[in-house]
């Protein structure tokens, strides 16, 4: 078991964006029960943002403290990351020791007194403002006990390094999975584990397009954030939905579900990069879903690791993350 920010959390992680940022959002009693649940499975590292709300960017930040506000006996036993310092209305991120700091601030006004603030990291890396100055500030209010440690989003390997130099980066939260292989090539992997830096891959069962959840953009619902992505449009799902049923076809002979084999593939890469910690941090809002995705890891044979490598290779997503604008913070 991985320790961060003073915290036992398992090899599976929690995303809690699922519950808030979609037109219908999850009601308190389903939240807290498929949140309970993950916390039994062990799940003790949940996810969350300062903008992960569809009718206020802070609903996420509300629910967590209402879930703790009721349950006080879990607050020590979650180690809480959030993301921040990004303005979704000019989308840009704030990078700047002020708008770290009023980041933070926010975040804690939100939390209240039901729950710490663990880590704190920047949603996307400024470029503006050099990653030394941003760690640096952020180092300042670990010191004054604002929060627990720091952790960075969608960097790059040199960015890493140069966070590293500054302070203790406690987690590296990127996205990784089988239909999103770069950190495979870009030297992030290799960089985390050779740093000892444990790694939270998001939206590893492909936002829904690995699990089987998405196979036509009929799936989606409408105001979904799904529906603005260029790997879900109309002209390109029908080609993507081709890795998913590969991946179906393995699982079965596997006696996995789709989702359960995306996340071994994932956690199937600590072999292949010694010392490196993978902490994948799918979402659910349904406790069935939660059983599924947080049950244990099965072991994931060599034989059927590499077939999917090939699958992966011959069935290329198609299409980019996000729109242009913000692809260019991806791997900052």
């Amino acid at each position: 078991m991985t320790t961060i920010a003073g915290i036992p959390v398992g090899r599976l992680g929690f995303g809690l964006m699922g519950f808030t940022s979609r037109p219908v959002v999850t009601q308190d009693e389903q939240a807290f029960a498929t949140m309970k649940k993950a916390i039994e499975l062990g799940a003790t590292f949940f996810n969350s943002g300062e903008f992960y709300g569809f009718a206020d960017p802070t609903d996420n930040l509300s629910l967590v403290n209402r879930f703790f506000a009721r349950y006080p006996e879990y607050a020590d036993k979650v180690c809480l990351s959030v993301k921040g310092a990004f303005n979704l209305k000019t989308y840009s991120a704030d990078g700047s020791p002020e708008g770290v700091r009023a980041s933070v601030m926010n975040i804690k006004k939100y939390l209240g007194d039901a729950k710490k603030l663990d880590l704190f990291e920047c949603a996307r890396v400024d470029p503006k403002v050099p990653i030394e100055t941003t760690i640096s500030a952020l180092q300042e209010m670990v010191d004054e006990g604002l929060i627990s440690g720091i952790s960075l989003s969608e960097v790059g390997a040199a960015t890493i390094r140069r966070a590293a130099a500054v302070a203790t980066i406690s987690v590296v939260e990127i996205e990784f999975s089988m239909s999103c292989t770069d950190a495979l090539e870009n030297g992030v992997l290799t960089t985390c584990a050779e740093l000892n830096i444990p790694v939270a891959p998001y939206s590893p069962l492909g936002r829904g397009l690995l699990s089987g959840k998405i196979r036509s953009v009929n799936d989606i619902a409408k105001g979904d954030f799904v529906a603005h992505l260029d790997q879900f449009s109309a002209e390109n799902l029908p080609e993507n939905v081709k890795l998913a049923d590969a991946v179906k076809e393995i699982a079965d002979k596997l006696d996995m579900t789709p989702a359960q084999l995306a996340l071994a593939w994932i956690m199937k890469h600590e072999e292949r990069f010694p010392g490196l910690t993978l902490i994948p941090i799918p979402g659910a809002t349904t406790v069935e879903r939660v059983v599924e995705n947080l049950s244990e890891v099965k072991f994931l044979p060599d034989e059927y690791f590499e077939s999917l490598n090939k699958i992966i290779k011959s069935k290329q997503i198609k299409g980019v993350r996000y729109s242009a604008g913000a692809e260019a913070l991806l791997w900052a």
